[in-house]
């Protein structure tokens, strides 16, 4: 069955490829959502006058990938502890949110979080959001499949999200 998943952490273009190449996977598209402007641009997004955070809304087949797989993906990702930014992207418009658009999700996403709280892998607290879902627009078309169209710059921007990653997620 065909779902939607919208997950915020940091710059949307490093969350596509870690999902986009699951099996499962129908399509992952870059954008804005949480924020108070209709079809904000990027412009106006990293403003910081919107309220928006940038994010990737994942349309996904449960028969193959379930949410609560995408949710592991997901913390996988990000820094959780961090509600200001995501490594070397600063700012609200990098918030870590889980937006969920039903109760089953928002319970997977509730318990999901509290596994990673229970594990303490982290010192500092679990600050990700976890918010009803909200409009979503997709991002101008320069910046989606960034990992696909810019390598090298992907490359670059990963790195520094991989160096945490190998160092939390053991």
């Amino acid at each position: 069955m065909k779902q939607t998943a919208i997950f915020a952490g940091g710059c949307f273009w490093c969350m596509v490829e870690p999902f986009e190449t699951q099996p499962g996977i129908i399509n992952v598209v870059s954008g804005y959502t949480g924020g108070h402007v209709e079809n904000p641009t990027y412009e106006q997004v990293a403003s910081h006058t919107t309220g928006h955070t940038e994010a990737v809304k994942i349309i996904f087949d449960s028969d193959i990938i379930t949410y609560k797989q995408l949710l592991e993906i997901y913390w996988q990702q990000t820094d959780p502890t961090d509600a200001m930014g995501q490594f070397q992207d600063r700012g609200d418009n990098y918030r870590p949110v889980i937006f969920v658009n039903s109760e089953e999700q928002r319970q997977l996403a509730e318990d999901s979080k509290k596994r990673l709280i229970e594990s303490e892998q982290f010192d500092a607290p679990i600050v990700t959001k976890i918010e009803d879902a909200k409009p979503f627009y997709p991002a101008e078309e320069e910046h989606q499949e960034f990992y696909k169209k810019n390598p090298r710059r992907y490359v670059l921007e990963e790195e520094q999200r991989k160096a945490f990653i190998d160092e939390n997620w053991k």
